[in-house]
């Protein structure tokens, strides 16, 4: 047989294929079956967020669904590669006082590693930033005048407690003074006169008794105090001629307060209005 005849022959006729095993029919059942290579999604209830491809490097590439029969994979590395995406962690959730992207490309894998983490704090102001107050000066004015009103007050109340205190150890409640003086009543200057001044409950009264006794005893009734504090103003007596007659008299000083009475006929009689006096304060 002519050997240019048999080649013309054998392509002229279909080449006969071996018969296909088990195996490789399933295999292409699977090909054709678009189900077979949707992946299976993960049960669990946590998302994962796969990072999206620039579209520029994609141009020109096969589909992930179009790829050759070369590059199929078994069922076991499939199952794999699904449970090591499901280790991998979900991208970080943003803060919304960040400043978000401008629209375009997506960020390359290696730009996303760099973004912020939702745990990270944020950093407080340094105190060199912050700006020192400034304040009016009639604020510092009207302070300057405030502590002086308070302190007025304050060293009037001390200064009033104090005298007090004072008169308190002196003169006693209710308030009372005594003195002896030679006045010309049956006294001397071995028995001079007793005199007792007091101020009981705004009432000022003196007593007297002639050459020290007792029993001749002269009550003296003067003026009645008013105003706050008066019950514990305090009553003096002091004794100079006055009317120029050559005689004692008698003098009640209450605070900055002046009174007389004058020495007449063995006893005391309060001064007339418009009568001539002269006093000297000691």
């Amino acid at each position: 047989m002519n050997p240019s005849h048999l080649r013309r022959e054998a392509e002229v006729l279909p080449l006969r294929q071996p018969p296909r095993s088990d195996d490789e029919l399933a295999s292409a059942n699977h090909e054709e079956d678009d189900a077979f290579w949707k992946e299976a999604r993960p049960t669990s209830v946590v998302r994962r967020y796969q990072a999206l491809v620039d579209v520029k490097t994609e141009v020109g590439r096969a589909r992930a669904d179009a790829l050759p029969e070369s590059s199929l994979v078994s069922a076991r590395r499939g199952t794999a590669q699904r449970q090591s995406e499901m280790r991998t962690p979900g991208p970080a959730r943003r803060r919304a006082s960040e400043r978000q992207p401008a629209p375009g490309p997506t960020a390359a894998p290696s730009e996303r590693a760099r973004e912020r983490r939702t745990e990270e704090p944020l950093r407080p102001a340094l105190p060199s930033q912050k700006t020192a107050r400034r304040y009016h000066w009639l604020m510092w004015l009207g302070l300057f005048w405030l502590t002086m009103v308070v302190g007025w007050v304050v060293l009037s109340a001390l200064a009033g407690w104090w005298q007090t205190t004072l008169d308190d150890w002196r003169y006693g409640r209710p308030r009372t003074f005594q003195v002896d003086a030679v006045v010309g009543h049956g006294d001397s200057s071995a028995n001079p006169s007793h005199f007792i001044a007091l101020n009981l409950n705004r009432h000022v009264e003196i007593i007297e008794f002639p050459g020290g006794d007792a029993t001749k005893a002269r009550i003296y009734v003067g003026p009645v105090l008013v105003g706050p504090g008066q019950d514990l103003a305090p009553v003096t007596l002091s004794f100079q001629d006055v009317n120029g007659d050559g005689r004692p008299d008698m003098v009640v000083t209450i605070e900055d307060s002046h009174f007389f009475f004058i020495n007449e006929n063995g006893s005391f009689r309060p001064a007339r209005p418009g009568e001539p006096l002269r006093f000297t304060s000691p």
